[in-house]
């Protein structure tokens, strides 16, 4: 047994170090030499060698495991990470600011927490009775990798909450970024030593996280700042999203200090201006400015659409610009066969990598411009993602250059090019007898965000289209091993790993299986909207264009679209092949009875915490019985069910005199056949 004595050695030692690390990071108030930090650390490592049964996992000594990850595995998002909407100019942001007024019913000024958008890696840390249990990626919003290994390692992350009055469950959401000074380091390091230097500091924090070995992330120079929370129980949150940023800071969470409460939209602009003037004078980079309406209960009102908080967006900063030479112009067909030129450069540094290629967009874009060979352009990187010629330097035009001629056949497959009147897209009339569409739908179809084939990537395609294996996405799930065996830089194991990829994936998601059909205009967000509305694929059959446009976000265009993909025959065949072959979902809603239906038709809230169901359980027996889910309470929802802890949309819901459910009467409505 331990004496007393080393025990309390131990706890002092953890208390101490602990203090400090709170002291440097979150309050970047440094108390004593880096030396005495390092003696710190030693003496507990050394007291927890002599005594192994002192270890637990939350000692700072263990925030480095001895054992590399075998592989990435899957965490889901008890609460989904949702992106922003982007502004990219004042005028967007003041149409911001009017919805937000509008949908309020307000006259005055909105007060918004405004803080710097950190050009790093969104991340989720999960606390539960104040220990950190894991860490994820943002994903697809729903899903993310674990990545908890290397983030442990992250000295500015606390293993541990600080305070007794913690919650019993605590998701953090923030940024982890690499300061700029760390990077430059890092790349003269790699350089010294004959290794490949990273483009920028967000690509050198995202690999960073996903080394396997958490002793090689140890090494790089990681930081982060909490921005704001997921799922939470086990205590009653502030008002305000400011007092939530204070809260998190005491609870030892590194917090932006540059985060500020602004009033109305004058005082956004002012505080972008602000930010803008001093961004190269901060030591991270940042990419625009975030505002939030900091109160809560504005928020809850405000809800969400299918991919973002309609309560927040991120004001961006205008792209960089820089001047290079178009070597050439060629025409790339996308996998719906829209026909669009692509400038090929002459290789320049733009917005923190290399740019040797930029979209022209369209023919009218490419006329309107008149961008030709030899030219000297301007080149940004539009939303500092997309490279894009934003226009000639005609000074610098060489004599005797000529126009770009708009082909009339597609480049891949000799087809004609159609272009309806009034639209700016040409595309090839070709369909999948196009080899060029044909391998941008099986790139889309094996997408990590689609059927998450891995393995499958642009070259294997080629191969693969070439060699008159695959023709369309189902033709992926009649291929052998030998066949794969047989391809250039194909050995056996990675046959057999690409054809156990493909067949794990026959079991998906009618969301995700909708999204990796390609359907013109159908992002994620709307997929997994016509899913959870439809429920089934025989009802998206069956749908009408008016039927269509009553999902969340679904207009007449995108409506046009479905309702157009699903009345080809060749896709009637192509879906009814893969079936066939085994692709499907789980827990699809079959129509074989009443009691199947005994939610049709309403619409569900849960909220707080549910003491026999996780959230997602409970979301999936509303989907199962018919019913269907959203995040925001209103005046269309048939009931909230609260668990512990319900906090806003409790109140909402009481507001409207929606119905309120106990766990426990939720579980007996479920299972009722005769619901009113």
């Amino acid at each position: 047994m331990l004496p007393s004595a080393v025990r309390e050695q131990a706890r002092r030692l953890r208390a101490e170090i602990e203090a400090h690390d709170y002291r440097y990071y979150v309050l970047d108030q440094p108390s004593i030499p880096d030396l005495a930090y390092d003696a710190l650390m030693r003496d507990l490592a050394d007291l927890e060698h002599k005594y192994p049964e002192l270890i637990t996992p939350d000692s700072p000594t263990q925030r480095v495991g001895g054992q590399a990850a075998p592989q990435f595995s899957a965490i889901r998002h008890e609460v989904p990470m949702l992106s922003l909407d982007n502004a990219f100019g004042d005028a967007e942001v003041i149409a911001f600011d009017r919805r937000v007024r509008d949908r309020l019913h307000v006259e005055g000024e909105v007060s918004y927490s405004a803080e710097p958008k950190l050009d790093g890696i969104a991340i989720s840390l999960r606390y539960e009775h104040g220990r950190m249990e894991c860490a994820a990626t943002r994903g697809d919003g729903s899903t993310g990798e674990d990545v908890t290994h290397s983030v442990r390692t992250v000295r500015s992350i606390p293993l541990r909450l600080r305070g007794v009055d913690t919650p019993a469950i605590l998701e953090v959401r923030g940024e982890i970024f690499m300061p700029r000074k760390g990077f430059e380091a890092l790349n003269a390091s790699a350089q010294a030593g004959g290794e490949k230097s990273f483009a920028n500091p967000r690509n050198a924090a995202a690999g960073s996280l996903r080394q396997l070995d958490p002793r090689l992330a140890a090494e790089r120079p990681l930081e982060f700042y909490a921005y704001g929370i997921g799922e939470v129980s086990g205590i009653y949150l502030p008002p305000s999203h400011s007092a939530l940023l204070s809260l998190l800071k005491g609870w030892g969470l590194r917090v932006n200090d540059l985060c500020e409460v602004v009033h109305g939209v004058d005082g956004c602009l002012t505080y972008y201006r602000k930010m803008a003037a001093n961004r190269r004078q901060l030591p991270y980079d940042i990419d625009g400015v975030v505002y939030k309406v900091d109160d809560v209960k504005l928020q809850s009102r405000l809800g969400f659409s299918t991919r973002a908080p309609r309560w927040a967006i991120a004001h961006k900063f205008p792209a960089e610009e820089v001047l290079t030479e178009v070597e050439n112009v060629e025409f790339q067909v996308g996998r719906t066969g829209a026909i669009t030129p692509v400038a090929r450069l002459k290789p320049v540094f733009v917005g923190g990598v290399t740019v040797s290629n930029a979209t022209l967009h369209n023919f009218d874009e490419l006329s309107r411009k008149d961008v030709r060979v030899g030219d000297t352009v301007i080149v940004r990187r539009a939303g500092d993602v997309i490279p894009e010629v934003v226009a000639v330097v005609p000074e610098r035009r060489p004599a005797r250059s000529a126009a770009v001629q708009l082909p009339r056949r597609c480049p891949a497959c000799g087809s004609d090019i159609i272009r309806a009147e009034g639209e700016a897209i040409a595309r090839c009339s070709g369909g999948l007898v196009c080899s060029a569409q044909r391998k941008q739908a099986l790139l889309h179809f094996a997408s990590r965000r689609a059927m998450n084939i891995d393995g499958l990537g642009e070259k294997l395609v080629d191969q693969l289209v070439e060699s008159g294996l695959v023709a369309s996405p189902a033709d992926l799930f009649r291929l052998r091993m030998d066949q794969v065996a047989g391809l250039e830089r194909m050995g056996a194991k990675s046959a057999a790993n690409l054809v156990a990829s493909i067949s794990g994936s026959r079991s998906t998601t009618l969301g995700k299986f909708l999204f990796a059909m390609g359907i013109p205009g159908v992002g994620e967000a709307t997929a997994s909207a016509l899913a959870q509305h439809f429920q089934s694929l025989e009802s998206l059959f069956e749908a009408t264009e008016e039927s269509l446009q009553v999902v969340v976000d679904v207009g007449p265009v995108i409506a046009g679209a479905v309702w157009a993909f699903f009345a080809q025959p060749h896709n009637q065949e192509v879906i009814a092949d893969l079936r066939r072959l085994g692709v499907h979902w789980p827990n699809e809603l079959e129509v074989s009875g009443a009691k199947s239906w005994a939610l049709a038709g309403k619409t569900f809230v849960v909220t707080g915490t549910l003491s026999t169901l996780t959230r997602e359980q409970a979301h999936q027996r509303i989907r199962d019985a018919g019913g269907k889910v959203t995040s925001t309470v209103s005046a269309k929802t048939s009931y909230l069910v609260r668990g512990a802890n319900a906090g806003t949309k409790l109140e909402r819901a009481e507001e409207l005199n929606v119905p309120v459910l106990t766990e426990a009467e939720f579980l007996a409505l479920v299972d009722d056949d005769r619901v009113k």
